[in-house]
């Protein structure tokens, strides 16, 4: 199945320059603590030692934080909002790609991501 996210861009920015810009926000609401790691593994986003390096953080906020720091491409990116949805996080979702809910007057692009 698939599912259509729109997204506010300037200079055809995509996910991953919008999740950088929104990392500090997000950071207090992902919850990576009841499926979302284990998901991103089975996405083969995560390796093992990567999740266990999420999993070693203290604090919530540092997991997330580990977790958004490791996003370097698209394609991640993609498989991040995949597993945010199957988990439950839909919010998020919505939070990343309406750009933190702020309104905007510029170009949109539409990408579309599996999620299964």
């Amino acid at each position: 199945m698939y599912y259509e996210f729109m997204i506010h861009t300037d200079d055809k920015t995509r996910i991953l320059s919008a999740i950088t810009t929104l990392k500090h926000r997000l950071a207090d609401f992902i919850e990576p603590d009841f499926g979302l790691l284990n998901e991103l593994l089975r996405l083969e986003m995560l390796s093992r030692s990567e999740v266990a390096d999420v999993r070693s953080e203290r604090t919530v906020y540092r997991r997330n934080g580990a977790l958004l720091d490791l996003l370097t491409s698209e394609d991640q990116c993609g498989k991040l909002l995949t597993a945010l949805q199957r988990t439950g996080q839909r919010h998020v979702v919505n939070f990343i790609t309406q750009n933190g809910g702020q309104k905007h007057n510029d170009v949109m692009t539409s990408v579309k991501y599996s999620i299964w």
